[in-house]
């Protein structure tokens, strides 16, 4: 299959996840919540592994690995995230969340060697002024006061996270570890650390079984996690973190595309130009000059 395809799935899924995110929060603490969602996730990549008879023996070395890579993007991220957000509007959390396009092309010269991609640098510096034009009535309506800095720090820090978890899979498929058993390890890893952050927190263990809930757990694990996961990590073997993070800009359009539809969201002038230069700063940073 195509980078488009791996794209635009990455894109659509995660540009949906946050309604089925709404209907986790309430009842079960959010640690628990990313704990079920993981675990969950694991659960489906081991039984296909295991369905499929795919090589699951690593040795300690790559184990570590897989587990650092499990608890940077498949634990900490999330609840790091969850916390800005008790701070921190959910705009404002993404005009953050997207600057890893440039945290990924740094950390990957850091610890990759890769060099920094300067059409790839500007296509994101257009794209995070095009998120804040998107989000300006929440950027617009921020009273940057001690709680709203808590947020923000909280959100950088999950951001970096993330983008430690970006590298550690380049790093691991560099190394020749497939994808799929990379990722069912360490979703299994990236759970187990939630389980162990929520019960050192002292929050009860319980899950909520209404519908709502549980069918938005089983659409997070299986396609925000299962599926968008496998998607865009193999876009960061195929075509580097700097690119593949690009998609961090795009999926906020398809959260308000359907906020209009089911939440009334009224558009801007300010959002639609917001739009183009994302779009703009996508095609620049994607588009490969012929030679």
């Amino acid at each position: 299959m195509g980078n488009l395809f791996f794209y635009a799935m990455t894109i659509l899924i995660w540009g949906s996840t946050w309604l089925a995110i709404k209907y986790q929060l309430g009842v079960v603490t959010p640690a628990f919540s990313i704990a079920y969602r993981f675990a969950l996730a694991a659960l489906i990549l081991l039984i296909w592994c295991l369905l499929t008879k795919r090589q699951m023996l690593f040795s300690r070395r790559d184990h570590l690995f897989i587990a650092l890579q499990g608890i940077m993007l498949f634990a900490l991220n999330y609840l790091f995230f969850y916390l800005s957000e008790l701070y921190i509007t959910s705009g404002l959390a993404a005009v953050v969340f997207s600057t890893i396009v440039v945290m990924n092309l740094v950390n990957g010269r850091i610890f990759l060697g890769t060099p920094i991609e300067w059409k790839v640098l500007l296509g994101g510096g257009f794209g995070l002024i095009g998120l804040v034009l998107l989000f300006w009535p929440e950027m617009a309506a921020v009273n940057f006061s001690g709680p709203i800095l808590t947020g923000l720090l909280f959100s950088f820090g999950a951001t970096y996270l993330a983008s430690l978890g970006n590298i550690l899979s380049a790093r691991n498929q560099q190394k020749k570890l497939p994808i799929i058993q990379t990722n069912a390890y360490g979703m299994s890893y990236g759970a187990l650390c939630m389980f162990l952050i929520a019960w050192l927190s002292g929050a009860p263990m319980i899950i909520e079984t209404t519908p709502a809930y549980l069918l938005s757990l089983v659409y997070l694990a299986l396609f925000g996690s299962v599926i968008a996961f496998g998607c865009y990590l193999t876009l960061i073997g195929r075509i580097g973190v700097g690119r593949a993070a690009y998609t961090t800009l795009l999926f906020p359009i398809v959260a308000l595309l359907l906020s209009t539809i089911w939440e009334d969201y009224n558009w801007t002038t300010p959002g639609i130009l917001g739009i183009g230069l994302i779009l703009c700063g996508n095609y620049l940073a994607l588009v490969k000059k012929k030679t």
